[in-house]
């Protein structure tokens, strides 16, 4: 082939291969500009998965100098904590909560952004809707021990809320303290902090719809709603997706900070999820085995979802993240 090239074009000389080396020679500055942020995923992200034997291990921080020598020198114990957590009636309660609450959220909140998104899209008077996307977004800067400030002193026995139905002759609720109320409380705070931020995303999305389309379909005599069905929806349908497996790939993680900020002991059998009963047992029980196995089992199920969340939107809606 070199030689046909050769006589082909005459004085030009047959190109040598670009190899690894030649490309690294070349292109040597962005790969420095790499070498942060694969130092931070080594130490932070592949280092500490070694942690992960902890789960197969009768693991104690005494067994070594230090905690890698500790992790070391723990004897080898297998299967023995993930049969001790399957086998307890507890994680089949802390895993049906983790579900429940979480679908709760995907189910009531995962269509408002997307609502608010194309509602804030309408306004056309500029001023009113910064100051409509503002109040909604602000609420995502607050801390959950800030949320649960404000949501104690309106729903506590003695709030706001609670004063006010007693002023009305009506009996105070538990918001706090009562199984049949504290799931939708969740999921109450849980959208009046998260909706803003999702919003913001949406919007974004939508700014990269060509605005021509909404141009001719008006010359075709579309009104508003058909516009939204026929073009600002069918736009915004890979953000969506791809927030949707996002979402259904975590069904077993979100909520660790807010649950536990808000929740007691009152309502452990509706609100403690596998991230708190991660945390009471790890850290308060000093188990770390179990809390370990309990850890490794949520990334390999959070894993498996994301996939098979990721798949079946491929199938069903031709539109995937890879």
């Amino acid at each position: 082939m070199k030689n046909i090239t050769a006589r082909l074009r005459p004085g030009i000389k047959p190109r040598k291969p670009y190899g690894l080396l030649a490309y690294l020679r070349d292109h040597y500055l962005l790969y420095l500009m790499l070498v942060p942020g694969l130092f931070f995923l080594i130490v932070y992200k592949f280092l500490p998965l070694y942690g992960i034997t902890i789960a197969f291990k009768d693991y104690s921080i005494f067994a070594g100098s230090n905690p890698i020598d500790a992790i070391a020198k723990s004897p080898w114990v297998g299967l023995k904590h993930f049969d001790r957590l399957f086998s307890s009636s507890q994680f089949v309660k802390v895993l049906l909560n983790t579900l429940i609450i979480n679908g709760y959220k995907i189910l009531f909140l995962f269509p408002i952004p997307i609502i608010c998104a194309i509602m804030l899209n309408e306004i056309r008077n500029v001023a009113y809707r910064k100051l409509a996307q503002t109040a909604i977004y602000v609420p995502y800067f607050f801390s959950w021990v800030i949320v649960f400030g404000i949501f104690y002193s309106l729903l506590g026995t003695y709030g706001i809320v609670n004063s006010a139905l007693a002023a009305l002759g009506y009996e105070r609720i538990s918001f706090f303290s009562d199984t049949n109320v504290f799931r939708g409380l969740l999921v109450f705070t849980e959208g009046w902090k998260e909706v803003g931020w999702n919003t913001v995303i949406y919007l974004a999305a939508i700014t990269a719809i060509d605005p021509t389309l909404y141009e001719a379909a008006r010359v075709d005599g579309a009104g508003k709603l058909r516009q939204i069905w026929n073009i600002t929806l069918p736009g915004l349908a890979p953000t969506i997706v791809l927030m949707l497996i996002l979402k259904v790939g975590y069904i077993l993680e979100t909520g660790f900070e807010q649950i536990l900020v808000f929740y007691n002991a009152t309502v452990y059998d509706v609100a403690d999820v596998i991230q708190t009963y991660v945390y009471r047992m790890g850290l308060g029980q000093a188990d770390f085995s179990l809390g370990t196995a309990l850890g490794l089992f949520n990334s390999v199920v959070a894993f498996i979802l994301i996939v098979g969340a990721n798949t079946v939107c491929k199938k069903l809606l031709n539109r995937s993240i890879w």
